[in-house]
């Protein structure tokens, strides 16, 4: 049986069998990229719900391991190098996991690097552009009485909302197979019906995104993954 008790967060959430990977998390648009491709890729996992309250994710454990107070972070008992490593940034677990498993980032140097350019579009971009419309739109930031920063990020949501519906254009998926790319792309496009921002940013217009982000949850593992772990513990 593998020790892990070099990594302090198993204390706060001690593994059950720590022979398979540990995922640290909660169901949240990056938290279920992780939980999906596992559930993709066929991987044995052992999750741990951490909610977004700071008593899980600036408690000391959790900082142990990922010191950016974000889920999902995951221990993998069996690291590359021989020994357990552990990982935090939801798109670094992604690439990680698809070249340990040698799935869903293409079959050859060209088709990774376009899965890639569409996964580092979603981190750079829609993830951090949709989630400040969410907080303007919906939580605190709503009750600002100055509109420019809710204008500012309907406007950049509508734009990169285009950009996913022309990539679309005649294919299924964001860069041609299914891929890590999808996996972290289509849960964030499904936050605009969370932050109850489908309306404001015009997203029935955009049919190719609608029916991929559709298509996607219509996957067994997506629809499994989609609440690992459970919200409510």
């Amino acid at each position: 049986m593998t020790d892990l008790s070099q990594f302090p967060i198993t204390s706060k959430w001690p593994a059950k069998n720590p022979d398979i990977i540990q995922l640290y998390s909660f169901p949240t648009p990056n938290g279920v990229k992780v939980s999906i491709a596992l559930e993709e890729m066929g991987l044995e996992y052992e999750p741990h719900r951490v909610t977004l309250s700071d008593a899980d994710v600036k408690s000391p454990e959790f900082l142990s391991l990922n010191p950016n107070n974000k889920i999902p972070a995951i221990i993998d008992p069996n690291g590359p190098d021989g020994v357990p490593v552990g990982l935090f940034e939801s798109g670094a677990i992604l690439i990680y996991l698809a070249e340990k498993t040698g799935r869903l980032i293409g079959s050859t140097a060209t088709e990774k690097a376009h899965i890639i350019q569409w996964l580092m579009f979603q981190m750079g971009g829609v993830g951090p552009m949709f989630g400040q419309l969410g907080f303007f739109y919906k939580f605190a930031g709503a009750d600002i009485k100055d509109p420019r920063p809710q204008e500012r990020y309907i406007n950049e949501a509508k734009r990169l909302l285009a950009v996913v519906d022309a990539a679309l254009e005649g294919r299924d998926w964001i860069a041609g197979e299914f891929s890590i790319a999808d996996i972290a792309l289509a849960p964030w496009l499904n936050s605009l019906d969370f932050y109850g921002a489908r309306e404001v940013t015009g997203w029935a217009a955009h049919k190719n995104a609608v029916a991929y982000v559709e298509r996607f949850w219509n996957r067994p593992a997506a629809a499994r993954g989609r609440n690992i772990p459970p919200r409510e513990g």
